[in-house]
This record gives C-alpha cells, sequence and structure tokens, in this order.
C-alpha cells in the first residue's frame, strides 16, 4: 500500500498527541482489559490520516493510536482520530495529510513529564524524527494528563509551574517558540485535588496555548476515563479550538 504522506509534493500537518490514559484512549476497553473493538464513524481511518509509530515510521492511522506506544496498557478509542478527520474536512479539497505523532503514556504525572525525563525525551525524539520527511511541519500539541496530579496538595499547588517550564522547554527544544498547545482541563482524577489541578490548567497564560474543558464528558464506570462517546466529542473540541486559534497560522 503506498502511503500518501511519502509524497514529496504533499503537506503534512503533524500534531503531537501526548499526555496520560485519556489521551492514550481508554474508550471500549472493558473490566477484562480488552478493547471492544467498536469504531465510531468519527474514528474511520482514512488514507490522508497517518500515525508516528513506535518503530518511527509513518503509516496509515487506525484505532488505538497508542496500541505501541501506551503498550504497557490496553487502549482503546482516545481524541486523536476524531480531531484528525474533523481537521482534515475542514482542509478539503486541498491535498493535507494529517499527521499524529502519538506519545502518551498512562498514569504519568506531570513531573514525570519534565526535560531530562524518560517521558520527556522520547517525545522530543519522537516529534524530531517525524519532522524529517520534507513537506511536515508541526502544528501544536495535544495535551490531555493532570489525573495523576490530583493525589495531593504539593501535586496540585506545583501543576501549573510544571506545565509551563514543560512548555517552554519543548518549544525550545523543538525550535518551534510559537508552537501551539491545546490542552484539556481534566474531567476525573485520582485523588481529591482535581479542581485545584483543573484552576492550574484553565490559569495558564502563555501565547499559543488555549484550553478545552472535558468536564462533563461521559465517564466510564471506573469514574476516570472518558468513554467512547466522550472521546469523539473531546477530538471534536480540539479540532474546534485548532480551527478557530491555530488554523491560520498554517496558511
Amino acid at each position: 500500500m503506498e502511503i500518501v504522506g511519502s509524497k514529496k509534493n504533499v503537506e503534512k500537518d503533524m500534531f503531537i498527541l501526548s499526555g496520560q490514559s485519556n489521551m492514550a484512549g481508554r474508550g471500549g476497553v472493558t473490566r477484562d482489559k480488552k478493547w471492544d473493538g467498536i469504531l465510531p464513524p468519527e474514528c474511520r481511518p482514512h488514507p490522508s490520516i497517518l500515525r508516528f509509530s513506535a518503530a518511527l515510521q509513518w503509516e496509515e492511522a487506525s484505532e488505538p493510536l497508542h496500541a505501541d506506544i501506551d503498550a504497557a496498557k490496553t487502549c482503546g478509542v482516545g481524541p486523536g482520530m476524531a480531531f484528525a478527520n474533523a481537521v482534515r474536512r475542514e482542509a478539503e479539497p486541498s491535498l493535507v495529510v494529517v499527521g499524529l505523532v502519538p506519545c502518551a503514556v498512562g498514569g504519568t504525572a506531570i513531573k514525570e513529564w519534565e526535560k531530562g525525563s524518560r517521558l520527556y525525551e522520547n517525545m522530543v525524539m519522537r516529534a524530531k524524527e517525524s519532522l524529517k520527511e520534507e513537506g511536515g511541519k508541526m502544528r501544536a500539541v495535544l495535551w490531555y494528563q493532570g489525573e495523576s496530579d490530583t493525589l495531593s496538595q504539593h501535586h496540585a499547588d506545583s501543576y501549573k509551574s510544571n506545565m509551563e517550564k514543560l512548555i517552554q522547554n519543548l518549544r525550545s527544544d523543538l525550535q518551534l517558540p510559537s508552537l501551539p498547545i491545546i490542552q484539556v482541563a481534566i474531567a476525573s482524577g485520582d485523588g481529591r485535588y482535581m479542581e485545584k489541578v483543573r484552576e492550574a490548567q484553565k490559569s495558564i497564560n502563555l501565547p499559543n496555548v488555549v484550553c478545552v474543558d472535558a468536564k462533563g464528558l461521559p465517564l466510564k464506570e471506573d469514574h476516570l476515563h472518558l468513554t467512547t462517546e466522550a472521546q469523539v466529542q473531546l477530538g471534536n473540541l480540539l479540532a474546534d479550538a485548532y480551527l478557530e486559534h491555530f488554523a491560520s497560522l498554517s496558511s
């Protein structure tokens, strides 16, 4: 099969997907740790949507996007495919490939993403490798993380400064000082300080950083992970935010 994104005259709009389990996707994962395989129309594959695999190769994207990235857990539907399909539809009839760079790992706190950590350095490496092919431009980072930081007041209180450092370091290391960041205000948490983390997420005041709110989206029975339906809704919210705030920067 010929990969559309390998054509050098085709522009590739690329997006980093990072954070923890709700970005990696647990939609449709059952209690016995299996994905039910139910794929909403909004998440269907398309030849113009590619993913950057764990083996650092571009391939046609399909759910679960993070299966070989968050490999220690069972992955299901996340927001990435719904986001990509919405952005792709808006770009038509232009010949644009949407390239997704999955980096999320479940159960990770913000400090585990600081510069020098395995998770951070792997994200930077994957982003740089994905940019090596001619015609690709990194358009934004989609970030959904923070549930693990609701366990203690200290972690919640330091969330804002840690997230701001992460954004600044990532922009510096990728040499993209204006790289847009679309972060998700969490809808759930492992501990009692969820509202403190949400407040921190919504109060970040850096250029080209916007926040969409997942609160109110349907949760699974574990009261932690978004349902498949909720992930589709979130993907559309992320796409709306990108198209409203940042799509004009790519023209």
